[in-house]
């Protein structure tokens, strides 16, 4: 059977036409040139299986970033419009407490500082064309988006060097016990007046948060690392599910933090100085850890029991 011949330059050919023409149709065969370098992929034209991906890429995962992202904010918003701020319900006392020490905080702010700028400039990857382009032209997004790939590339090292810090500060106090059962029962004292659920340093909510964070920002790394160095991905199969995942992720883990955010700004008063100046008020860590101040206090007067007795 001879088949038709197809015309390529026509403005009328269509894609489908052409893999029927040259028999890969309903196949997964790539159609390829001939090249006298030694890496034969680069004579890949076209691979019919990349639609599929190409289609999710430009077609389902923007939404995806938009549902998650745009849910997320309005879900904050409905909250505060019912609940509002969350008050220290006894006051401040004007006493404070070491929370944070100076490089946990420098941790916390490297890696929230650079998942900030590596998840806009990955959401302009995803929904840029679509809605910045044609808000500011072809030549300030072609500049925006030159700058954005070499920050997404550069910070994403000091992310992965500030996430294992946090693991090595804060994973003992992340590991899931009973007492985050009370809490999350009690709904960590959010929705009632006068409910305090006692916690250690970390409640249930904040090791959510942690877990999400550690898992997601492992996964962001290695797939990201994988996009970077593509050969060592594996087939170009193996690097587009990298970078699916990668996306999937980064969509998941922005929408977390945007809740880690407002919680630990205008969602709670109070909560804002533990990573400000790393102290925080004693009523307010009374009501959201009272556990951990106890063993603060418990701590402080063993200290002052030694200098007080250098001899027992």
């Amino acid at each position: 059977m001879v088949q038709a011949q197809v015309d390529p330059t026509s403005s009328a050919v269509s894609e489908d036409s052409m893999f029927e023409a040259l028999g890969t149709a309903g196949t997964s065969d790539a159609i390829s040139g001939r090249v006298s370098i030694p890496n034969k992929n680069a004579g890949t034209l076209i691979k019919p299986d990349n639609k599929n991906w190409a289609g999710f890429q430009r077609g389902a995962l923007p939404w995806i970033f938009v549902v998650a992202l745009g849910g997320m904010v309005a879900l904050l918003a409905a909250f505060y419009l019912i609940k509002g701020r969350i008050r220290v319900e006894h006051g401040f006392s004007g006493r404070t407490i070491l929370r944070f020490s100076a490089i946990e905080r420098f941790a916390h702010w490297t890696l929230s500082s650079t998942f900030i700028i590596l998840a806009l400039t990955g959401v302009n990857v995803v929904i840029g064309r679509s809605v910045i382009l044609p808000l500011v032209g072809e030549a300030a997004f072609g500049t925006m988006a030159q700058w954005g790939k070499l920050a997404h590339n550069f910070l994403a090292w000091p992310f992965m060097v500030a996430l294992v810090l946090i693991i090595i500060f804060w994973v003992a106090h992340n590991i899931p016990s009973k007492l985050d059962l009370v809490w999350i029962k009690q709904g960590g004292g959010l929705f009632k007046k006068g409910v305090h659920p006692p916690a250690k340093k970390f409640n249930a909510g904040q090791k959510v948060i942690f877990w999400s964070v550690v898992i997601g920002g492992v996964a962001l790394s290695f797939t990201g690392y994988m996009m970077l160095f593509p050969l060592q991905a594996g087939t170009p199969s193996d690097w587009q599910l990298y970078q699916t995942i990668h996306g999937l992720v980064a969509a998941g883990l922005s929408a977390v933090i945007i809740a880690h955010i407002y919680i630990g700004s205008v969602g709670m008063e109070g909560a804002f100085d533990a990573m400000a100046s790393g102290q925080v008020d004693e009523n307010w860590a009374k009501e959201h850890h009272s556990l951990w101040v106890e063993e603060v206090k418990a701590r402080e007067g063993q200290t002052v029991a030694g200098r007080t007795h250098p001899a027992e």
